[in-house]
């Protein structure tokens, strides 16, 4: 059984991630070839940096990841420390609401967001309503309770007897959160933060129903690909993108098993 296990496992991490290592082994072809790999070649990656509009898409998509999952990583937070105290039915009632987002299919989301754009644009008379804002607006909204849902475990975690003994010694309690609470809820914030980017930075169908003329993302271009021919420089990209996350996820954990390891020594 241990070895059918094994075995199984394997196979799922192939299946998981042969296409990604085909991807990146056919981003150093030195043809557009996907079925023949005909020698060696770095040209496709020198010739990403001189096509402009693909960096300005990545560039797009970083700006958006990045404001997406700051707001949505402090909003989290606060609501995540706001539902710890509330009592267990109004808790229940929050955190249900809370999960519809993730359970609910981003098809609807982004049909439900689109008109809510719609009807918010024609309200306010603005003829193109749909852009950076309305692309910010909806990657804050799917993103926030993956957030809340990383935060509200450490705060559970949490000696509340520390905040306690800090409000009774004379701390405000802005000073609590931040000198009790926050170091020790932060692994939950810093989890919920990469979470969002990364949901963020390739999330296609909610983006494809509340994007603009005016403002585009990557994913949004690499669909227009599909009836095409994929260029070896979108491969690049894919490669690059799929390395720094990968190196962000591993130093994270690598980070956060240290510190539980020196915890362990300390106990």
């Amino acid at each position: 059984m241990k070895k059918f296990n094994k075995i199984f496992t394997v196979l799922v991490y192939i299946f998981l991630y042969a296409p990604i290592l085909v991807l990146i082994v056919f981003s150093f072809n030195s043809t557009k070839s996907t079925i023949d790999f005909t020698g060696f070649t770095l040209k496709w990656y020198r010739e990403l940096f001189t096509r402009p509009d693909l960096l300005k898409l990545l560039m797009n998509t970083l700006i958006i990841a990045v404001i997406a999952s700051v707001v949505s990583t402090v909003l989290g937070t606060m609501a995540a420390v706001g539902i710890s105290s509330m009592k267990r039915r109004s808790r229940s009632m929050v955190l249900t609401a809370t999960n519809i987002p993730m359970t609910n299919p981003d098809i609807v989301t982004g049909v439900s967001l689109a008109l809510l754009f719609v009807f918010a644009g024609t309200f306010l008379r603005i003829n193109d309503v749909f852009g950076f804002w309305t692309l910010l607006i909806a990657h804050i909204t799917f993103c926030l309770p993956y957030v809340i849902l990383s935060v509200l475990p450490k705060i559970k975690q949490m000696d509340k007897n520390l905040t306690d003994a800090a409000l009774d010694l004379g701390c405000t309690p802005t000073q609590s959160f931040f000198k009790i609470m926050l170091p020790e809820i932060l692994p939950g914030i810093i989890s919920g933060a990469t979470m969002a980017f990364t949901l963020s930075l390739d999330d296609f169908v909610i983006s494809y129903f509340v994007y603009g003329a005016s403002f585009s993302t990557l994913p949004i271009e690499i669909y227009s690909y599909t009836k095409k021919p994929m260029p070896p420089t979108v491969f690049v990209l894919f490669t690059i993108m799929f390395t720094v996350i990968f190196l962000l996820l591993f130093f994270m954990n690598m980070a956060e098993y240290k510190k539980s390891k020196k915890k362990k020594i300390d106990l």
